[in-house]
C-alpha cells in the first residue's frame, strides 16, 4: 500500500483490489456521473450483477492486475484501475481506470495508472491496450503524464484504440 497527496492536499492510499471491495465498487458507481459512466464503459451501467462484482474483484494479480484508491480521510474507494492479460499476447494487457469526479485532474490517475504500469511489468506485461471513446481526450492527457510512448488512433465509430507501450 502506498499514500499519494493530490494536487488539492488529499491523501489517497493506492492498494491492490480485494474481494472485500464488492459493495466499495457498487457504491462508487453509483457516484459517478453519466459522462464518467460513458467514458469507462461505453455505455450505461446504474450498477453490477453479482457475477461482475467477483470478476472485478477477485483477481490473481497476475493476470487479471486490479489497483484502488481509497481516500485517507474518508475511507471511500475513489478510483480503480485494471489490466487484463490479453491471451493472444501475453506481453499484453487491456486497461481501463475510473476516477470519482470530484477528483478528476488532480493527479490520482496518473498515481494509479503508474503503479498499475508497474505492477504489470514484475508480472511480464509490457503494453496496455484498450478501447476508449473517441472524446475521451482526458485520458489521452493521461497517459501523456505517464509515458511517452503511446498510440491513439483516430475516432471511428465513437470509439478510438490506445496503445502504450510500458
Amino acid at each position: 500500500m502506498h499514500a499519494y497527496r493530490l494536487s488539492d492536499g488529499q491523501q489517497m492510499w493506492i492498494r491492490p483490489i480485494e474481494p472485500g471491495d464488492a459493495w466499495r465498487i457498487q457504491e462508487g458507481v453509483r457516484h459517478l456521473s453519466a459522462d464518467t459512466i460513458h467514458r469507462r464503459f461505453l455505455a450505461a451501467k446504474p450498477r453490477f450483477t453479482a457475477r461482475e462484482l467477483r470478476y472485478l474483484t477477485e483477481v490473481d494479480q497476475v493476470n487479471h492486475l486490479a489497483l484502488v484508491a481509497v481516500s485517507v480521510a474518508t475511507g471511500r474507494l475513489v478510483a480503480v484501475a485494471r489490466c487484463v492479460r490479453l491471451p493472444d499476447e501475453p506481453d499484453a494487457a487491456e486497461w481501463a481506470i475510473v476516477v470519482a469526479d470530484p477528483l478528476q485532474g488532480k493527479g490520482l490517475g496518473t498515481h494509479l495508472v503508474r503503479a498499475l504500469a508497474d505492477a504489470a511489468m514484475a508480472q511480464g506485461i509490457h503494453r496496455f491496450r484498450g478501447t476508449v471513446a473517441g472524446e475521451n481526450r482526458a485520458v489521452l492527457r493521461l497517459l501523456a503524464h505517464v509515458t511517452d510512448r503511446f498510440e491513439a488512433s483516430l475516432p471511428s465509430r465513437g470509439t478510438r484504440e490506445v496503445v502504450v507501450d510500458l
